[in-house]
């Protein structure tokens, strides 16, 4: 498996052609919920250029890393209505959305989504501000928890469902996350 991230880390990243050419920087992470994945990013330009009417498809993304994310060239951009006319940004979607598991029973709201770097661009898991119930804890930092999302990827308006069993796997960090991954039944870890 590439390395996990969150994909709020990657507002900012800058958007840089294999000769070494910084073309944007991401605004917002546009995501196909029902294929679970990164469909693409919407664009601002560098410095104070401000949004761009271009957008980048996953489909052009060389990779995605911990410092950029590499394009074949300048080329890779797209208008953004092309991308972003039926699908819906990060913000938009699933960010404060509600976790509720298959069974009904509330875990919390969606803080951030776990996506694989690399050429994967996979949604892997979720940040979660957990309710009180689901991760006791003394204070709201210790209840934001790492949860993978299960084989299939159910959002219900603004409410995402969990299968009932991946609950049962939390990690309170990234790098436990990454580890846990790993040994979650059902291949939720595993490439497709």
């Amino acid at each position: 498996m590439d390395e996990l991230m969150t994909a709020r880390s990657l507002t900012t990243r800058p958007v840089v052609t294999l000769g070494g050419d910084a073309v944007a920087s991401v605004k917002d992470t546009i995501l196909d919920a029902a294929a679970g994945r990164i469909a693409g990013f919407t664009l601002t330009g560098r410095g104070l250029s401000g949004p761009l009417r271009e957008a980048l498809p996953w489909a052009s993304v060389r990779a995605l890393g911990h410092d950029a994310v590499m394009v074949r060239d300048r080329h890779a951009l797209v208008g953004a209505a092309a991308l972003t006319g039926h699908l819906e940004t990060l913000r938009s979607r699933v960010l404060g959305a509600k976790v509720l598991t298959e069974g009904g029973a509330e875990v919390g709201s969606v803080l951030d989504v776990v996506v694989e770097g690399g050429t994967g661009g996979r949604v892997v898991g979720f940040r979660v501000a957990a309710v009180k119930r689901f991760a006791p804890g003394p204070d709201r930092r210790a209840r934001r928890v790492y949860l993978p999302r299960g084989q299939d990827l159910a959002f219900a308006g603004r409410t995402l469902v969990l299968p009932d069993d991946t609950v049962r796997y939390v990690a309170g960090d990234l790098a436990g996350f990454a580890a846990l991954l790993g040994s979650v039944p059902g291949g939720w870890g595993a490439r497709p």
